[in-house]
């Protein structure tokens, strides 16, 4: 396995809540990763559920963030999209669950204690349905290997490899 550069802290961030139907996407991926991978040290994936400002303290000594979520685009469910920079505040405007005004509100505080990653992004899907139910609707099940490949994509980017177990 590579090593990660020194510089470099990740934390993989799957958000959601499981009974919400598509809105536990980024916990279902996140514990996928855990599952089926090993990373380097200094990368650490995480269920985030709906912690909310709750996660602060793991934003603190991070350089990279992955968040993984469902994102409402207005496009078909199932549709996956990458976000990132500026695209990021606008993407958290568009409430899907109460979570994400939590998710909004973690990274405003995060910033402005001086501890902002300088590089986040959002692998994220549109979500089917955000109804009180298990389990994912099959257009956003559909796209699980996809959003786990779009993470992957992104960390070995950043020189941050995954080894398949």
């Amino acid at each position: 396995m590579a090593v990660v550069p020194s510089s470099i802290s990740v934390l993989v961030l799957g958000i959601g809540n499981l009974v919400m139907c598509d809105d536990g996407v980024g916990v279902v991926v996140a514990q996928r990763l855990q599952l089926e991978y090993r990373f380097a040290d200094n990368v650490e994936v995480m269920d985030g559920g709906t912690l909310g400002l709750d996660l602060l303290p793991k934003l603190e000594n991070i350089t990279n963030l992955i968040m993984i979520d469902a994102v409402e685009t207005g496009n078909i469910a199932g549709t996956c999209v990458r976000l990132c920079g500026q695209e990021l505040p606008f993407a958290l405007e568009t409430k899907v669950s109460p979570h994400q005004m939590g998710l909004k509100d973690l990274l405003a505080v995060s910033e402005l204690m001086g501890h902002s990653p300088k590089e986040m992004v959002l692998i994220g899907v549109q979500p089917g349905s955000i109804e009180m139910e298990i389990g994912l609707t099959s257009e956003v099940e559909a796209q699980l290997e996809t959003l786990i490949s779009n993470v992957l994509v992104e960390l070995d980017n950043w020189g941050v490899p995954a080894t398949r177990m």
